[in-house]
Order: structure tokens, then sequence, then C-alpha cells
């Protein structure tokens, strides 16, 4: 419940000796003060009573003047708590001013309009789904920013987990995602960067484990007889092309054409990243391309089935969407082979790029060129790929000594 009283501020005395008259506004141990733009000389003010004493020839019109402003902030005060049991001293402050708070859910809308200006359609879909799900759980209502603090998001990483049964992971993704459009309003100068809850506040990730495939696993694969020209034919060898060929993810590897190979390498940007990367395939991914090579006809041709060489993807939507379905086709392929191969694994086209980065390491391979290869930021990134490696390493020592 928020507390409000009227009080001289001793600290602010002008050139005429005279003190300003403020309103003090506590909420949750945290003040504001609203100035009511009247000053007047210690004597003439009585802390006991908070008025101005009867001394001063104008007592009467500024006390009413005070109580006025008093009521105004003490019934914006209530209103507010009515509405929202988490509304701060800095929202009541402003409302009593007549300053609008910054809702953080049209922020948001206008945050996302910036993604999907630049056409990380994926990122725009996957934030808009966090944002909107806060606002299924404020049931409607505006979110302000300075509305969002730990109590808050303490409470909503309650509903999370037993509502919606989200896991750690999940929320420390929706949480990561929320902090970045809180960073952007403070770097917007309209959010203070000490009041952003995520510093005192954080959601642990778990660890997840990493599907690969062993040597003789992908070696099953390669070898395994398929109809030529079908889905899974198709897909088996786009994904044993990326498990030699740098752990290219499927995203990319739709998207290359013959204009990205020069005969020896593959020349392209990341789309994750926009990163530039050229790859100098090995032998097996030259003779994958060697056998689509036989159905090119011109060099702005997709290299792999796909996406259809006839359609214009110039509309972002249009090729995220194209990705998506093949990726979701391909993935459905690749458990069904894994099935009829008794691969207990789980398997989509993504363990392709960890059968690549354990296989090179393992091979001697540096980390920091397995690191570039896949297009990391950060070659934190990688290590996990050298901690499997050690922890087999362990197991190995384990099997042969301990027997």
């Amino acid at each position: 419940m928020a507390t409000v009283k009227v009080l001289l501020k001793e600290n602010k005395k002008n050139k005429r000796d005279e003190f300003p008259i403020y309103i003090r506004i506590i909420k949750d141990r945290r003040t504001k003060f609203i100035s009511t733009g009247k000053y007047i000389k210690k004597e003439h003010w009585n802390d006991k009573t908070s008025k101005v004493r009867k001394a001063h020839p104008n007592s009467a019109r500024l006390n009413a003047y005070i109580a006025k402003k008093m009521a105004d902030a003490e019934g914006v005060a209530l209103e507010l708590e009515t509405k929202s049991k988490s509304v701060s001293s800095n929202r009541i402050k402003e409302k009593v001013m007549g300053i609008s708070a910054v809702d953080f859910f049209n922020y948001a809308d206008q945050y996302l309009e910036k993604y999907e200006a630049r056409a990380a359609v994926g990122t725009y879909r996957s934030v808009k789904a966090i944002v909107d799900k806060l606002k299924e759980y404020r049931n409607g209502k505006p979110l302000f920013m300075d509305e969002i603090t730990v109590s808050f998001l303490k409470n909503y990483e309650n509903y999370l987990r037993t509502t919606l049964d989200n896991s750690s992971n999940t929320i420390h993704n929706n949480f990561k995602k929320l902090n970045q459009i809180l960073n952007e309003a403070i770097r917007e100068d309209l959010m203070d960067m000490q009041k952003n809850p995520f510093l005192r506040y954080k959601v642990r990730q778990q660890p997840t484990q990493r599907s690969y495939l062993t040597e003789e696993e992908l070696k099953q694969i390669e070898d395994m007889e398929l109809t030529e020209g079908t889905l899974k034919f198709h897909h088996r060898n786009m994904y044993v092309f990326s498990a030699y060929a740098g752990g290219i993810r499927i995203s990319d590897l739709l998207k290359l054409q013959w204009s990205n190979f020069d005969g020896e390498r593959l020349i392209f940007k990341i789309q994750k990243t926009r990163q530039p990367i050229i790859i100098k395939l090995p032998a097996k991914s030259l003779e994958i391309l060697k056998y689509y090579n036989q159905f090119k006809k011109k060099e702005a041709d997709y290299i792999f089935p796909g996406l259809k060489n006839d359609f214009d993807y110039s509309d972002p939507r249009d090729l995220h969407n194209g990705i998506s379905r093949a990726t979701a086709l391909c993935n459905n392929s690749l458990k069904a082979i894994a099935n009829k191969l008794n691969i207990d694994k789980s398997i989509s086209f993504h363990t392709s790029r960890h059968t690549w980065a354990t296989r090179a390491l393992r091979r001697g391979m540096r980390i920091e060129y397995v690191s570039k290869l896949l297009g990391h930021a950060d070659i934190t990134e990688t290590q996990i790929y050298a901690k499997i490696i050690n922890s087999e390493l362990e197991k190995a020592m384990d099997d042969v000594f301990n027997d």
C-alpha cells in the first residue's frame, strides 16, 4: 500500500531562504517526490500537521491547494493499486504529473517491427510468441516498464513452470528475449538501466544432451539402400553432405546455389549470423555434388531439392516458410531412417552439425578451426564438443582399465 505525505524539502532552499513543499510517495520501500511548485519559509511550516501555519498571510489558500494535491495523489495511488498490485511509486508519480508511462507491450510491438523490416522472419516469430505469451499472462492488461520487477518475474516464472509446464531452458530463453527488449528500451532512454530486474534475477539454463552419430552409425546411413529420387534418398544425401562439409545448417544448405560452388569450395553467407564463410569440400561431399550436378540447368539453380527453382523467394516470409516445410520433411525422413537402422538416438538434421564437430575434434582439428567453420560467435559455444570428446576418453579409460 502506498503512503502519501506532504513535507518540506530542507535540502533545496532558494535564495530567499524558502523551502519547497513536496508530496512524498512511498511504495514497496521506494520513494518518489512530486513538487507542488510552492515555497515557504521554515517557520511557516508545521511538521506535525504537514500544513502551513496560520501566521503565513496566505495559509488558507496554500493549505487548500496542498490538500487538493494530496487528494489527487492518494486517489491516483488507490486507483492504480486497485488495477495492479505491482504498481510502483514512480508510476504513481507519473500519473499524478500527467506523464504517460511506457507500456512494455506497445514498445515490444515496435521492437518486433524492426525484425520484420530486417527480414529476420524466424527471430520475429519466435520473439512475438514470447511476447504474446506474456500478454496472455496479463489477460489483456497493459504492462508498464516499471511494473517489471524482480517480484513480477518470480511470479511469472512460477506461472510458466506450473501452469504452462515450461522447462527451465524454455523459461531461460523467454527471459533472455524479454531482457533484450528492455535493454533496447534502456538504450532509447525509456527506462533506467538500474531498474532492469534481469540484473538481479536469473533463471539457470540446464545443460542439454547433444545427439551425434558415431563413425559406425554415420557409415550405416551412408550405405543404406534407398530408392533413388525419393525424399528419403535426397534427405539422406543432404545429411551426409553436411556431416562431412563443416556441419552446414539446413537453412544454409537449402539456399545453396551452384553459383556458391567453385569446383572445390562452397562460398556463402551464413543465414543466422550473416557471416561470410568458405568451406573446402572433402571427397565425400564432392561425390554427392557430382551426383546432383547432372540436374543442373543454370548457375542460379538450388543444389539440393527442397526449394523450388522457379519460385520467387524475394519475400523473406516465403523463404522462411519454404525452408520450414523442407526442414520438417527432412527431419521426418531422418527419424524413419534411424528407426529402420535401429539407431537409438533422437536424430534431426541438426545432429549432422554435432556429428561433424565431434568427428573433426577426434581427428585432431584445432578447436578454433572447428569454431570458425561452425560459424560460432564465441569459442565457448564450441567447447561443448571438446567436453563430449573428453567424456568419451574418460569412459574409454574406465572400460579398458576397470574391468
